[in-house]
Formats: C-alpha cells, structure tokens, sequence
C-alpha cells in the first residue's frame, strides 16, 4: 500500500472530524472528495489523478448540496431559547397577581412562567397564553362561554 493510500485516509478523518466540530456543513463535501481520491490511490500511483479526483467529486458534491443549503437557508427560523414559544394557545392558571405594566407569574403544562397582561388578573384567574416576549408570556384571562353550553 503506497503512503498515498494513508495521506487520503488521514484527509478523510480530518474533514470528517471537523465537520463533526462544526455546527454547519463546511467540509462534508472535501471529506468525499478524499475517500474518492483514496479509492482511486489504490489503482494509480499518480498525485495529479487522485488530486484531480478529489477535486472533481468534492465540486460534484458541493454543487449537489447547493440547493439543499440554499433552501434550507431560506427557511432558518429564529432558535427557540427556551420553551416559551411552544405555550403559546395553551391555558394556565395565575399564581402571582398580574398589573397591567408590572410581571406577575402564571402556571401552565406545570412550569411557572413570568408573565404580563393588558387586565388586571389576580391569583387563581384562569388564562391563556396569547404571545410570548423572551421569556415572558403574555397572557389574557379565559372566559367561559355560557351559550356554549347551552
């Protein structure tokens, strides 16, 4: 087996370890590259045929990834921090009274939550989660619909 052979091998790992290390896609399409430039050692002891190869099949794969990247780029959302987002709809119950314009607290899916509201809400007043500002939930209170029962 010729040094050419371990200098691919040693190319892969590298780039895979670094696309490992990252949390975006930088050098996945090198790493494939090198095991074709590998592959291809075994065959030919010519550096300007592996180089070649590996240049060709990391451009072939980086192109095939473009689109991929490009849509997946268009459709990055905000990170979610923390859960807040996700209780948004749901309903909860005031366990600190709530001014307009100061935090109280509120209890929903058993976390306790600050939270603000546009109405005065004192302890015990059921509510719901309408938006969310950081971490903090902006809620109003439930009202029973009496037709509905009707």
């Amino acid at each position: 087996m010729s040094t050419d052979v371990f200098f691919w091998l040693i190319a892969v790992i590298a780039f895979v370890v670094l696309e490992a290390s990252t949390t975006a896609l930088v050098s996945i399409w090198f790493a494939a590259g090198a095991a074709a430039a590998m592959i291809v050692s075994f065959f030919t002891e010519s550096l300007s045929v592996q180089i070649a190869v590996f240049a060709v099949v990391s451009a072939v794969a980086l192109l095939i990834m473009i689109p991929t990247l490009a849509k997946r780029r268009k459709q990055r959302k905000a990170p979610v921090t923390n859960g807040s987002p996700l209780t948004i709809g749901k309903q909860g119950v005031v366990l600190v009274d709530i001014q307009p314009g100061y935090l109280g607290r509120v209890r929903v899916d058993g976390l306790d939550w600050q939270a603000r509201a546009e109405a005065p809400m004192p302890q015990g007043t059921p509510c719901r989660v309408t938006d969310v500002d950081g971490a903090i939930l902006i809620v109003c209170p439930v009202t029973v619909d009496t037709t509905a029962t009707a």
